[in-house]
């Protein structure tokens, strides 16, 4: 979906607003002129028909106000909403997006009742563009639009994945219980091996130890081998796993372990293209010079936050990413700091795999993350600030375009006092 980037004045004296409700199969749309006079709200198909449709009655009725910009708001929607969003794209108007929460928190303001429906909801994103609370949109495009669909599609992966090997491990406990304490990791390609060839213990008897220790060398290249293989005959001969229905729990397992290595292969396919698209991004190798960001969470980033370019400080980025702080405080009370989680998750995600490399020995911010634990932050909260360092860090270098220096913050403060 498209990124939030900067709020702005959008509403005017001469401007028409258009709210969209998006759904499924069709959106409810609401249209508003300046002075107050409006189209009450419509439904339209959410394909080609309906979108032509909506813009015909759209631009009807700006010619009958005589307005002459547009601004067409919209709730954050997920994949629904894109379709019209590209449509817009070719269209001469502004698109908006509106945050999912202040809608529901401003919807008694209508009628003075908490009734949410689809024709009601299009008026409340109005109020809330009229208020001035709508996010300009920031749609990537050419291989920033490639790394973040990408980068989806390995986050989906790696769930899926996860998911597989859970249900293995649950099945793999039922039919082998001790198989865990010999092959310690069960997603490992020697476990994999394993359960494919010889998944109950029955098979493992049958094998045999020459051509177990064959089937160990083999799937482990060479670090496993007669000693592991004697283990797991030992284990085979106690085990209490069950002995009937196997055959079935056989046929699930040697599906999922070929499920689990087509994802491996598949994230291993998605990672090599998240490497080419980013090589295709002027500005990549001033994030890579920075020590543990990696292709992956380099990609991820650029596909998350779009182009750079389009944000003016530090602070947009950091509301983006849901990094943003706030306090709730009243009278002599003083709340605590913390991070809004407002904005979106996978970027947060990706920076907190960022900073756990920064804090390692030897990292960029191992010193800084330490500092915080002794005087007593706690290691989590230590590594949110850290994730905020990381993304401010990186805010500058891009901006800059220059390579990581380990003197970089005391230039740019220097810069600043000048």
């Amino acid at each position: 979906m498209t990124s939030k980037a900067k709020r702005g004045v959008f509403v005017n004296r001469e401007t028409l607003i258009v709210a969209v409700d998006i759904g499924k199969d069709v959106h409810y749309g609401y249209i508003r002129s300046p002075m107050g006079r409006e189209v009450k709200p419509f439904g339209f198909g959410n394909g080609r028909a309906g979108f032509e449709r909506f813009w015909l009655r759209v631009d009807r009725f700006r010619r009958a106000e005589g307005l002459v910009d547009i601004v067409v708001g919209l709730e954050s929607s997920g994949p629904y909403g894109e379709p019209l969003i590209e449509f817009l794209r070719a269209k001469p108007v502004g698109v908006v997006q509106v945050n999912p929460l202040h809608p529901s928190r401003i919807k008694e303001l209508t009628g003075n009742s908490p009734n949410k429906t689809d024709r009601k909801d299009p008026r409340v994103i109005a109020d809330v563009i009229c208020l001035g609370h709508a996010l300009s949109m920031v749609i990537p495009r050419g291989p920033a639009a490639q790394l973040r669909r990408l980068t989806q599609a390995r986050e989906g992966a790696l769930r899926s994945r996860l998911a597989m090997i859970n249900r293995l491990g649950q099945l793999v406990f039922v039919l082998f219980p001790e198989f865990g304490t010999v092959m310690k990791k069960l997603d490992s390609a020697s476990s994999l091996c394993l359960l494919k060839e010889c998944g109950s213990p029955e098979r493992v008897i049958e094998m045999g130890l020459e051509a177990l220790t064959v089937l160990l060398k083999r799937a482990s290249r060479g670090r496993l081998g007669q000693r592991r293989a004697e283990k797991l005959l030992r284990a085979a001969r106690i085990s209490v796993g069950i002995k009937e229905g196997t055959e079935g729990l056989l046929l699930e397992i040697e599906h999922l372990v070929s499920m689990i290595e087509q994802q491996r292969r598949f994230i291993g396919f998605v990672e090599g293209q998240i490497a080419f698209y980013l090589g295709q991004i002027e500005y990549s190798w001033a994030i890579l010079s920075i020590r543990g960001i990696g292709r992956v969470i380099a990609g991820g980033l650029i596909g998350e936050i779009g182009d750079f370019g389009q944000f003016r400080t530090i602070g947009q980025v950091m509301k983006l990413a849901g990094l943003n702080l706030y306090e709730l405080s009243s009278g002599r009370h003083r709340g605590q700091r913390r991070i809004s989680k407002r904005g979106r998750p996978l970027l947060r995600k990706l920076l907190f795999f960022g900073a756990i490399n920064a804090i390692r020995t030897g990292g960029i911010m191992h010193g800084q993350y330490r500092r915080m634990v002794n005087r007593g932050m706690p290691k989590v909260k230590a590594l949110v600030a850290i994730s905020r360092k990381l993304l401010a860090l990186i805010f500058a270098l891009v901006r800059d375009r220059s390579p990581y220096r380990s003197d970089y913050a005391q230039t740019i403060h220097h810069k600043l006092a000048a």
